[in-house]
């Protein structure tokens, strides 16, 4: 509106004067005729000052005077015709590219029931549209399709919209080598502005300020979608053991359904093995939902987490995420030291006999230097036949460490020492049990192993305090509700009901105070209502340690009020046992993404360290990858010199579908380190239909550092116009004459018209 306004006054577009430069051209001619204007200005001066207006006022005197005199100044002005000269690039000597965004998201159809794409095809797809045949007019128009790069093409009938991400930064740069050298007036960037390419957008930006190209950029689709659901994110973890129970955190947000309850379904390779409700809250708010399934197949597995279109929708893509899980069959090894006879350890080994992939190799002390092994199914008659492991090498061996009733003076400092290491430098999980001689009641106030506790111990606190007798009953805190460890029934709301059912507890070590940053996820209650903790859990450098402070959750299996088939205890102790070695590194720590686009660089890491798990920077690591059809690859790794221990290595993903990458590390002499694996899949993305309105941020960001202009799509047919020279390419001067403009004609009616009016006020006409 305002530039068709200006346009109608000054007869040219504000960009031309913004542009331009302004001249005035003097000849003799004008000289005289200046000369004779400047004789009538002061003859009407003296005149003026002759004329007895009123009482003497001198205001009016003035104005009597200024009205003619801008007048003639304005008639003396076009005496010396004002030109405007600018530089133009010649018809078609100037290159314009115009980049289209050829992604996914183009299908979405929010500009009045038409797809973006269907816009661009209308608008810019066709030599001889309106808009396209405005620049051929004046430059050499390069079509270029974009979505990860940017690609030549012959025009925009060709673009599929099947692009699974949008790198605006990766796009311009493509553009900007491809014509570099030829004279480029500007780029047109058609898009929503949904960028995918990361930081890449700030560096291309650098590049085209540089070389003061501009960036013409047209925001396609709207800013605000009437009504949408889509599945915000989903948490899962990158590696479980097999038949875990897990609980999947997914996040959903929608625009036009507030209220509505929808179903969030979790399928393993199209199985569905979870489903949760979930009410939707108020428009762009967040609804968290909790699902649980369970991992009962080994390998690769690629969860989809999925809500049902809802009628209406504009997007049904979104409603749909995936995530891959490594479900792993294998044995984790447990330590379990016990210092004395008694239930609890009976019936935790007998709660997790049954479970094939944990092994808990027990200790039990039975007198002063004398202890009773309980190996695993395949015993090693070396293993721990001099007591609790010595070394760190034998203690790392294992990934989860149980404490029992066993005191501190048990150890030796430096065994101490080790069982802190376990938790900071292997990442192992430590759990110290309540009992007679645990947390202060074993004198461990002031030692390493209570810096790992999540729980205060105090130092003063003696072996000689005795438990507290207490009736307690144990709940989850509103933190705990959720944890896996807590999930003793069929579904988090039946476990919450459940924990106060079960029998009261009746020993627990004394009250301690949590440490800043520890978690809290069961307390009790005692007869009073006072509350104590009775799980607690933090991290500890690269491990976690978790603080039980009851000693008689045998309770659980034994009370009376427990049928014989209940398997509460049973559950609760498996669930403990599978979260205390989660997450423990190896000896060989592989890390790949979840996933790529086919055909991107997949990168490898690798940390490897040795059986004191002190990173090693000498070792040979060679990774083998299984592309999805069978075959193998061999990638050595390099140990990078950024940190210690560092490898990686990177190969690309030419094929489609899930990858195994085993990476195996030796020594000099052939010594085995050992291996270590992990999964990556190749597979479009799902990026281009989460947050699916028109981002419209980085597209005026985009023209405002480059020098460009951002427009609507309601606007975009202004571009051709406001396209100039930008300093490259073969130009012509351009001169325009300003004496004509229709803002001089209609300011010296104005003014001869004020005068006339003013005279007729003071009584003068």
């Amino acid at each position: 509106m305002f530039d068709a306004l200006f346009e109608a006054l000054f007869s040219y577009r504000p960009v031309v004067f913004r542009e331009g430069d302004f001249r005035f051209d003097v000849t003799t001619a004008s000289f005289f005729a200046a000369l004779v204007v400047g004789v009538v200005v002061a003859a009407a001066i003296f005149t003026y000052r002759r004329v007895h207006v009123g009482d003497g006022r001198v205001r009016d005197r003035v104005i009597l005077t200024a009205v003619p005199v801008a007048g003639l100044g304005l008639g003396l002005l076009c005496l010396f015709p004002p030109t405007l000269v600018g530089r133009a690039a010649v018809n078609q000597q100037n290159v314009v590219a115009v980049l289209l965004d050829d992604s996914r998201s183009m299908q979405i159809p929010d500009l009045g029931g038409k797809a973006r794409g269907t816009f661009l095809k209308e608008q810019f797809g066709a030599p001889d549209s309106p808009i396209m045949k405005a620049l051929s007019d004046r430059f050499l128009v390069r079509p270029f399709r974009f979505s990860s790069t940017a690609t030549r093409v012959s025009s925009g009938n060709t673009l599929t919209f099947g692009g699974s991400q949008t790198k605006l930064g990766a796009a311009l740069d493509g553009v900007r080598d491809e014509l570099a050298g030829l004279p480029v007036a500007g780029i047109v960037l058609l898009s929503d502005g949904a960028d995918t390419g990361d930081t890449a957008l700030n560096e291309a930006l650098l590049a085209l300020k540089a070389e003061k190209l501009p960036v013409f950029t047209v925001g396609v689709g709207s800013e605000a979608l009437p009504r949408d659901i889509q599945i915000d994110r989903v948490s899962t973890p990158r590696t479980v053991l097999k038949d875990a129970s897990l609980l999947l955190d997914v996040v959903v947000r929608q625009t036009g359904y507030s209220g509505r309850t929808v179903t969030v379904d979790v399928e393993d390779e199209g199985r569905i093995v979870g489903s949760e409700k979930v009410q939707l809250p108020a428009d762009g708010s967040p609804a968290s939902v909790r699902v649980r399934a369970t991992a009962s197949e080994a390998g690769p597995r690629l969860f989809t987490f999925r809500v049902a279109p809802v009628d209406g929708e504009l997007v049904p893509q979104n409603n749909v995420r995936e995530a891959l899980v490594e479900v792993r069959d294998a044995k984790e090894r447990i330590l379990y030291f016990e210092g004395e006879p008694r239930f609890e350890m009976k019936f935790l080994r007998r709660a997790i006999a049954d479970d094939k992939n944990l092994e808990v190799v027990a200790l039990q002390r039975t007198a002063d230097n004398k202890y009773m092994r309980i190996l695993g199914a395949n015993p090693d008659p070396e293993e721990l036949v001099g007591g609790f492991p010595k070394s760190r090498e034998e203690l790392f061996a294992y990934r989860g460490l149980i404490l029992g009733s066993v005191e501190a003076g048990a150890f030796s400092g430096d065994q101490l020492q080790m069982i802190a290491d376990f938790v900071d430098r292997r990442g192992g999980g430590l759990l110290m049990v309540g009992g007679a001689r645990s947390f202060g009641q074993g004198e461990y106030g002031g030692t390493p192993v209570a810096d790992a506790l999540p729980l205060l111990i105090d130092p003063r606190k003696r072996a000689s305090d005795p438990a507290d007798l207490v009736r307690l009953k144990v709940t989850p805190t509103r933190t705990g509700q959720g944890h896996a460890v807590t999930q003793i029934a069929d579904s988090e709301t039946a476990s919450v009901a459940r924990w106060p059912e079960l029998p009261l507890v009746t020993s627990i070590n004394e009250d301690l105070p949590v440490k800043p940053g520890a978690t809290v996820l069961l307390n009790g209650t005692d007869e009073r209502g006072r509350e104590r903790v009775v799980l607690a859990s933090q991290r500890f450098g690269r491990g976690k340690a978790i603080a039980l402070t009851l000693q008689d959750t045998w309770q659980w299996q034994m009370h009376v009020s427990i049928p014989l088939e209940d398997q509460t205890h049973e559950h609760y102790w498996r669930q403990m046992m599978r979260w205390l070695v989660e997450g423990v590194p190896s000896m060989v720590d592989v890390r790949v993404p979840d996933r790529v686009e086919p055909g991107d660089p997949v990168i490898v890491e690798a940390t490897v360290v040795d059986k004191q798990f002190v990173e090693l920077n000498d070792a040979t690591v060679v990774a083998q990858v299984t592309k999805p059809g069978g075959t193998t690859m061999t990638l050595p790794l390099q140990w990078t010199g950024e940190r210690d221990g560092e490898y990686r290595g990177t190969f690309v993903s030419a094929e489609a579908g899930a990858y195994e990458v085993t990476v195996d590390a030796t020594r000099s002499g052939g010594q085995v380190v050992g291996s270590g694996s992990g999964y990556v899949r190749a597979g479009p993305g799902e990026a281009e239909y989460f947050d699916p309105t028109m981002h419209g941020a980085p597209l005026r960001r985009i023209a405002e550092e480059t020098g460009g202009r951002f427009y609507t799509a309601d606007a975009a047919q202004g571009v051709a116009e406001d396209i100039r020279y930008a300093g490259r390419g073969v130009t012509s001067v351009e001169e325009r004459e300003l004496w004509n403009m229709p803002i001089i004609l209609i300011t010296l009616m104005g003014l001869v018209c004020a005068e006339w009016g003013y005279r007729r006020l003071v009584g003068l006409a």
